[in-house]
């Protein structure tokens, strides 16, 4: 077979149809693309992408914050750390010197009557929510290159947690399901109405990718049936409108979520991303029990790359690309992202190597 472009790669990877090998794709956390250049690797001005030769790229270009005329208040500052309340009403705390992920202090809504008062007035499908001029510019260099485009944002259950926070989200969920529900159909419908703005004016991307973690370590956030019946609607709602537009739709999800998977393709997923082996997950074990019916993105434990192990990454990728690549329907990535404790060389040998062994010639 001809050596392929990324976008026709993952396209047919995305349907289980022949290519010439696995997709490659991977995230990075910024501390590692900063040390990287730092040390001479990778230029000022070179992406990870076009320096690593990846198939995909995102476009982010939404705001759905509540309020998105809210200049964030600092509420408290030290030498280490800043706490600031946002849009959405929610006190994160961030460190001032890597990049990791906010600590969630507290939260304006924290009932059915703090959304309906304070948030969901807000959540109408304004342009100004749009960033068309970094769409535009992102899907014109995509395809220059020849990569997959994807639009990608978070969807109802990380903007909830943006929202309310996990406990908060997640009590609601049992003691007033109705209120969660709302909250689940608001998000999606904003979401749809601003997709179709988007698209009308700037034209379809290749893909669209969600990302909604719905797990922690061993175990997801809840149960398939309340998966089914409170988050499931907003997921097939979006999922349907993206597939009456003959685009596929890619799910991000951390954690443990096996028991969910069932449900997540009944909703309509046709790649899942990103198999997370510490929370639990098992590639090989997801692999053969939906590899046939979705595309699999990740699921190659990052641990070992910040190890820099060369043999113990060697290992990994000998057990799992074989027999993950059988059925043209994975794409090569860690399972979360690459930490600046991973050396340049580590991960180049992860890629090249990987590769090599998802070869189809």
């Amino acid at each position: 077979m001809r050596e392929m472009t990324g976008r026709e790669r993952i396209a047919n990877i995305l349907k289980h149809q022949p290519v010439d090998r696995i997709g490659i794709f991977e995230h990075f956390w910024g501390d590692t693309l900063k040390k990287w250049q730092q040390e001479g690797h990778i230029s000022p001005n070179q992406s990870l992408a076009d320096h690593f030769g990846f198939d995909m790229s995102n476009s982010w270009c939404f705001n759905m914050s509540a309020d998105i005329n809210f200049t964030p208040e600092i509420i408290e500052e030290t030498e280490d750390t800043i706490l600031k309340k946002d849009g959405n009403g929610a006190f994160l705390r961030t460190h001032k010197h890597q990049d990791a992920t906010p600590e969630h202090v507290d939260f304006t809504v924290k009932d059915r009557a703090a959304w309906e008062n304070e948030i969901k007035p807000l959540l109408i499908p304004d342009r100004a929510r749009i960033n068309f001029e970094a769409y535009r510019r992102e899907r014109k260099e995509a395809h220059e290159k020849h990569r997959f485009f994807s639009w990608a944002d978070a969807h109802v259950f990380e903007l909830m947690k943006n929202v309310a926070g996990h406990e908060n989200m997640l009590m609601g969920m049992v003691t007033d399901p109705g209120w969660i529900k709302d909250m689940v159909m608001t998000y999606s419908r904003l979401c749809i109405s601003l997709l179709e703005i988007l698209f009308a004016e700037e034209g379809l991307p290749d893909g669209v990718w969600f990302f909604d973690d719905l797990g922690f370590k061993e175990r997801p956030f809840m149960s398939p049936e309340m998966y089914n019946e409170i988050i499931k609607p907003g997921h097939k709602l979006t999922f349907d409108f993206i597939h009456s537009l003959g685009l596929p739709v890619i799910l991000h999800s951390c954690g443990y979520i096996e028991p969910l998977i069932p449900g997540m393709i009944d909703a309509g997923i046709d790649c899942l991303q990103v198999i997370e082996v510490k929370a639990g997950m098992d590639l090989l074990k997801i692999h053969r029990d939906y590899g046939e019916k979705i595309a699999l993105c990740g699921g190659l434990d990052a641990r070992k790359l910040a190890s820099n192990n060369i043999d113990a990454v060697r290992a990994e990728l000998n057990e799992k690309i074989p027999v993950v690549k059988r059925n043209f329907g994975y794409i090569l990535h860690s399972d979360h992202s690459i930490p600046d404790s991973c050396a340049y060389e580590t991960y180049s040998f992860f890629a090249e190597e990987g590769l090599r062994l998802g070869g189809y010639g």
